[in-house]
């Protein structure tokens, strides 16, 4: 897999992730890593930056239910209207985390 067609394939996965759910960075490049040869939740981190604005960017958290850095209140304010079971400052992973393999 080319890294533009990586690319594409982080920003298809995270259009799946249904309301309400998240995925970490690492989910996501754990869930494309047989397929791509590539398993770096710093790349996903780093695509979203660069190309998630066109997805439901603010589905992708940190492994501990962070939200994205600097995007905080935003993400925030989104997650709930979909109605993401939040925790704290973040959100509750365990009620929220999403597998692709759900989803077929």
């Amino acid at each position: 897999m080319t890294p533009d067609e990586y690319v594409e394939a982080v920003l298809d996965l995270v259009e799946r992730i249904p309301l309400g759910r998240v995925m970490s960075y690492g989910a996501v490049a754990d869930a494309l890593a047989e397929r791509s040869g590539r398993s770096s939740a710093r790349l996903v981190g780093a695509i979203m930056s660069r190309h998630g604005g066109s997805v439901p960017w603010h589905r992708v958290v940190t492994s501990a239910g962070r939200l994205p850095p600097g995007h905080e209140r935003e993400a925030r304010a989104r997650l709930r209207g979909e109605g993401t079971p939040l925790r704290g400052d973040g959100v509750d992973m365990r009620a929220a985390g999403w597998s692709p393999e759900e989803g077929m």
